[in-house]
């Protein structure tokens, strides 16, 4: 259990580690050999622009779980208090009901790129595993939001649990 309850807290968090400090080393190593040795590195923008594109959708799962995402808070206090968890509710169903669309849609859309064999053009990456990007984030969205609607409705029945936070 304490590996699972570490992974569930902090998993994004190490996948966004991994991706930024290789796309920081890999974009430093091509500024160094471009100003200093004068010459470049023909892969280094590709593969930081896909680990951007990674880093981008496992960082929305991030802003679920640590509820950093932005709200408009001042809508929120045109409701009462007690109106105020009902709401949060509403928009965490909303939002799962959205990121489940892109889950569907980007599994039907990686699938294709993935059966065209399509590649990049300099490192010769396959694009299928750049386009499984939204769907991968958007899966571990469903998951952060279904633990948050979980957190929203034990409070509302008035037990103080700690979901994941």
């Amino acid at each position: 259990m304490k590996i699972l309850k570490f992974i569930d807290d902090n998993l994004e968090k190490i996948i966004l580690v991994i991706l930024l400090g290789a796309s920081s080393v890999i974009i430093g190593l091509q500024v160094f050999m471009r100003y200093v040795l004068q010459s470049s590195l023909s892969w280094s923008e590709e593969i930081a622009r896909y680990m951007f594109v990674w880093l981008t959708y496992i960082g929305i799962s991030y802003g679920v779980k640590a509820d950093r995402h932005i709200k408009v808070d001042a809508a929120m206090y045109m409701f009462p208090k007690k109106m105020r968890k009902y709401i949060s509710l509403i928009g965490d169903i909303l939002f799962l009901a959205f990121a489940v669309i892109i889950v569907v849609t980007s599994y039907g859309v990686s699938g294709k790129i993935i059966m065209s064999g399509q590649t990049s053009p300099a490192v010769g990456l396959p694009m299928g595993l750049v386009y499984l990007a939204p769907f991968v984030g958007f899966a571990m969205v469903s998951l952060r939001l279904v633990q948050n609607i979980i957190k929203h409705i034990n409070l509302l029945k008035g037990e103080d649990i700690q979901c994941h936070h």
